[in-house]
């Protein structure tokens, strides 16, 4: 699965189209905000559209967990069904355009970063693409990217549209939106940005000249065989997924186990849950420093006092050092063996 995400105009539909070498049913393309929901572009029988409340009842389809974002969401969410060779081996999700400012907040009737994560966590690739005109992150956008945070090695930089300008201001362009991105992705290596124009007419010579071109055509064929290899690597992936999430549940035992312990027996459980919430990074530390924990698996401390919030921490579960016994054999001899007997369906 890949996910197109970028503010509104930027070719997201435009680049699937691109790839599928034909339209999709149900895609709209102009230069205003015209993708209003998010759709999922996959393989089927005939060409059709299954809308959202539909899908998420559907056994055979993997977005039952979308229902968490209730109907407001899920009107605003609709797969695109059609025969194609591409779609057999990858599904596109195709999302609506980051808009700037206040407006999304106000707009938007379901949590738009809630849905991106969701599906950032199930897709293989996440392109954010950029178009020329348009480098500024707003504030909507940087807290899309930031609800991308664990899965940094799925995101590849597409700057599209770049035969719109000529060589030096690519030059430029390029140096600015590295710049942007270098703010909002806190990391000290580079992010791979491929550089092109994905729509169906050529390459435009005039503009970026025949340097330029042939610059393009590297950077597209570079793009095209990241794509490729998304199918070999599925199964070693979902593997990777699978050993992520459970070390990431055998850190939330701890921590839960942990805060249950901190409660009172009888008298003032509320102000006691309370003063663990305030000083939950103090109560990470010690969790970690207790069972010899790695930091980098610990989540985010923002997310968690939020949802901790609702939760009474008193009725909480104690750690069964049976139950975390058992995920150290699994993580340690069970998925090892397992990798053994596992062959690539695509080698």
């Amino acid at each position: 699965m890949v996910m197109l995400l970028g503010q509104y105009s930027t070719g997201k539909t435009t680049f699937i189209k691109h790839l599928l070498k034909t339209s999709y049913p149900g895609a709209h393309i102009g230069p205003e905000p015209t993708t209003d929901r998010f759709v999922v572009v996959m393989s089927g029988p005939d060409e059709r559209t299954i809308p959202g409340n539909t899908l998420a009842v559907q056994a055979d389809m993997p977005f039952s967990g979308l229902t968490t974002f209730g109907t407001s969401f899920l009107s605003k969410f609709e797969c695109s069904q059609m025969p194609h060779p591409l779609l057999e081996h990858i599904t596109f999700v195709d999302t609506p355009g980051v808009l700037s400012g206040e407006k999304q907040r106000t707009q938007r009737s379901y949590e738009f970063t809630g849905v991106t994560s969701w599906f950032a966590a199930k897709c293989d690739l996440i392109l954010l693409l950029f178009d020329p005109h348009k480098l500024d992150i707003s504030d909507e956008f940087k807290r899309v990217i930031g609800s991308l945070r664990g899965h940094d090695d799925k995101i590849r930089v597409v700057l599209n549209k770049a035969d719109q300008i000529d060589t030096q201001q690519l030059m430029r362009v390029y140096g600015a939106l590295m710049w942007s991105l270098g703010k909002v992705l806190n990391t000290p290596e580079v992010s791979r940005v491929y550089i092109g124009s994905f729509n169906d007419k050529p390459v435009k010579e005039s503009a970026v000249g025949p340097i330029g071109k042939e610059l393009f055509e590297k950077e597209q064929d570079d793009l095209l065989s990241d794509l490729k290899d998304i199918p070999k690597k599925a199964c070693d992936r979902r593997i990777n997924e699978f050993v992520k999430r459970a070390r990431a549940a055998k850190i939330h035992a701890y921590i839960i186990g942990h805060l249950k312990n901190q409660m009172p027996t009888m008298m003032g459980k509320a102000k006691a849950q309370q003063k663990l919430i305030d000083n939950l990074e103090g109560e990470f530390a010690k969790v970690q420093r207790e069972h010899h924990l790695p930091a980098g698996d610990f989540p985010y401390v923002e997310h968690f006092r939020e949802a901790l919030g609702g939760y009474s921490i008193d009725r909480f579960e104690k750690v069964k050092p049976k139950m975390i016994q058992a995920v150290d054999d699994m993580l340690g001899y069970d998925i090892p063996e397992l990798l053994k007997n596992f062959r690539n369906p695509y080698e």
